[in-house]
């Protein structure tokens, strides 16, 4: 009933308008002093709210918020959608479902996210109606290893769909699995993996993109970062683009099933940013300067270091352009 009662005072404020403190509370049938309670609990979720005596209450920008019936209709046929307007982590509600045995494909999409996941174990910043937090369950056979690449297919699904919906947007990747725009951070892919290490494996691929977020609401990032609002005159709406990547890494989760990585391995090139530049690849043994000359057939990031070629896996080393 809480978090009923506080997502119903958020559609309130979404305009961006003032609501007075008596006009809301008589909306949600709760005291003056309840709704100012409420309003302190908005701030937990990374939301900045506005209070000015005889005008009331705002957030200080509007919000975009997920239509979840029509992401319902956009998957219907391909996908069942599981949308939580505040969870820790929807990797983990998709790890969870496979747990559970529930039937895949799912979609899993929130407005906020308390445990947001990145790679290696990183926080990624997940403010209330600010990004896109979105996770697929998939089943595929062949075991763990025939899932090299997944990572770097699921990044050209999330380019293709940014190329539809945000055209001229001009996203690359950077391996294995960051979608950058003028050198700084957009989003990114985490994969995780739930099954049997030769048999049937329950995938998550989980990506998050920047769409409006705030300064004040990116303070803990600690990299260049960019959202799409800055990126392009004309971010698309948020829903509209939960439902453009969902439908584009179930297309792509489709086809790797069948043919693996080897149909994505040209588009991955020809937005790799990487590609023939200088790299300093962190790893084990210490950091090695070298050249990244593409990836493998499994996916893996071809490197010239000292005149010998390398095959660098993802879950070795992290990986810094120069």
């Amino acid at each position: 009933m809480e978090a009923n009662a506080d997502q119903a005072l958020i559609r309130r404020l979404a305009d961006g308008r003032f609501h007075s403190g008596a006009e809301l509370g008589e909306a949600l049938g709760i005291s003056r002093a309840a709704i100012w309670k409420r309003i302190r609990r908005l701030e937990q979720l990374g939301l900045a709210v506005e209070s000015v005596r005889g005008k009331g209450y705002r957030l200080s920008s509007p919000l975009d918020l997920l239509d979840p019936e029509a992401l319902e209709a956009a998957f219907r046929g391909h996908a069942a959608l599981r949308f939580l307007p505040v969870t820790e982590s929807t990797n983990g509600d998709a790890l969870a479902l496979a747990g559970e045995g529930v039937s895949s494909p799912v979609v899993i999409t929130t407005e906020f996210q308390s445990a947001g996941r990145g790679r290696r174990g990183r926080a990624w910043q997940s403010p209330f109606g600010a990004n896109l937090y979105l996770s697929v369950l998939y089943e595929l056979a062949g075991g763990y290893s025939a899932l090299g690449g997944l990572s770097l297919a699921a990044g050209v699904a999330v380019a293709r769909a940014l190329e539809r919906e945000a055209p001229g947007l001009n996203a690359g990747l950077k391996w294995p699995n960051d979608l950058l725009v003028d050198g700084a951070k957009l989003g990114g892919v985490l994969i995780e993996l739930a099954g049997e290490m030769d048999g049937r494996v329950q995938v998550v691929v989980g990506v998050g993109l920047n769409v409006a977020m705030s300064e004040r609401q990116a303070d803990a990032i600690d990299q260049n970062w960019i959202d799409l609002r800055q990126a392009c005159p004309a971010p698309p709406a948020r829903t509209a683009l939960a439902g453009a990547v969902g439908r584009e890494l179930l297309a792509m989760l489709d086809r790797f099933a069948v043919d693996g990585f080897a149909p994505f391995m040209a588009e991955f090139q020809a937005l790799d940013l990487c590609l023939d530049r200088p790299v300093t690849v962190h790893g084990p043994d210490g950091a090695r300067d070298g050249v990244a000359r593409g990836v493998a057939e499994d996916g893996a990031l071809c490197v010239d270091i000292g005149g010998e070629r390398r095959l660098v896996h993802g879950g070795e080393v992290s990986l810094r352009l120069r």
